[in-house]
């Protein structure tokens, strides 16, 4: 019987970019030619049981040459067809698929402060075994779809990273600021994880490329002014002075803007401390130490002193007196009181 009498079953050109491709008729001619490019391998499914493979190749769909192909006979047909679902699995590796996301709301141990983190890249998709694949996933995801698989797989992708990312953060691994420069060691292991999920699937991520994890645009900015705000107080030493020369620079943009100056929090803080300061007590003046005057020579001598720095006379023998008028405490040698005038007969 003539080749060209015969089917030929083939991938379609326009559809060489996809993981699997599904040929359209369940009913297959007996001694068609299929036809498996370089990085390609068919697989026969029955009931969800691949019973042939074929490899790269030229091959003709008959049992003399796969005698497994036998149990495929539809009987009905006279034995001109086999009935059974063939699959085209593509063995080479597909760059450039495309993830991102939301990856989760954690709290930077840094400055405690709760953010959120996003993460967006690509990577390469390849078949481990294409026999798995196809049983595992030809009930889970719809292989007919070429964007399915890929779908599927950048959804486990971020789940991983969401774990791995969260994991090493609150485990104080990697820091939520400068986790870029982490990325290789966060590659490593979220591959690690994604493709222990993969594997029992026959798929796996070869590797990652042109992704980058992010902060929310607010989260940034806050954790920015957190981390120099430390950084300034550590090294002036005083939060008063820093604080201060804060809300100076934003009065001066304020006044430069047309608007008035927002203190944000360190105004709230300098604004509590004021109210503080001016509602404290008033402090207690305190009286001058009273300096002994000696009562011979009127001289002032320090306190405490028992005698008399230029004459010598005992200070603590004189004791002092009363007007007799008044009773006020009269001066040393004093001839009036300075209270009533009385003469103090001196």
């Amino acid at each position: 019987m003539a080749w060209f009498d015969r089917e030929f079953i083939a991938v379609p050109e326009a559809r060489k970019n996809q993981l699997v491709y599904k040929w359209p008729d369940v009913n297959i001619r007996r001694y068609s030619r299929a036809v498996v490019n370089a990085d390609e391998m068919a697989l026969f499914v029955k009931t969800g049981r691949v019973v042939a493979t074929m490899g790269p190749g030229r091959h003709r769909v008959d049992a003399d040459e796969l005698p497994v192909l036998g149990a495929l006979v539809d009987s009905v047909t006279g034995g001109n067809f086999y009935r059974a679902e063939l699959y085209f699995v593509s063995t080479r590796e597909f760059p450039g698929v495309k993830f991102g996301g939301r990856l989760a709301d954690i709290v930077d141990p840094a400055s405690e402060q709760v953010v959120t983190l996003r993460a967006f890249g690509e990577f390469a998709l390849s078949v481990r075994e294409p026999e798995q694949l196809i049983t595992a996933l030809a009930g889970t995801t719809d292989l007919t779809d070429p964007a399915a698989v890929r779908n599927w797989c950048s959804e486990l992708l971020l789940k991983s990273m969401k774990v791995t990312i969260t994991q090493g953060i609150s485990g104080g691994e990697w820091p939520v600021l400068g986790l870029p420069a982490h990325l290789h060691v966060i590659e490593s292991a979220v591959l690690r994880q994604t493709n222990t999920t993969l594997y029992e699937y026959g798929l796996r991520i070869p590797r990652m490329g042109n992704f980058d994890i992010t902060l929310a645009p607010e989260d940034a900015d806050r954790l920015k002014r957190l981390a120099k705000d430390k950084t300034y107080i550590r090294l002036t030493g005083d939060f008063q002075r820093y604080a201060a020369g804060e809300l100076a620079l934003d009065a001066g943009h304020g006044l430069a803007n047309g608007t008035g100056g927002g203190g944000g929090f360190l105004g709230a803080a300098l604004g509590l401390n004021a109210i503080q300061q001016h509602t404290a007590a008033p402090p207690v003046p305190t009286q001058p130490a009273a300096t002994p005057t000696c009562p011979s020579c009127r001289t002032a001598n320090p306190e405490g002193g028992r005698f008399c720095s230029h004459c010598g006379e005992n200070l603590e023998s004189h004791e002092p007196q009363h007007c007799t008028a008044c009773g006020h405490q009269l001066a040393a040698l004093a001839k009036f009181c300075s209270a009533c005038g009385i003469a103090t007969g001196r």
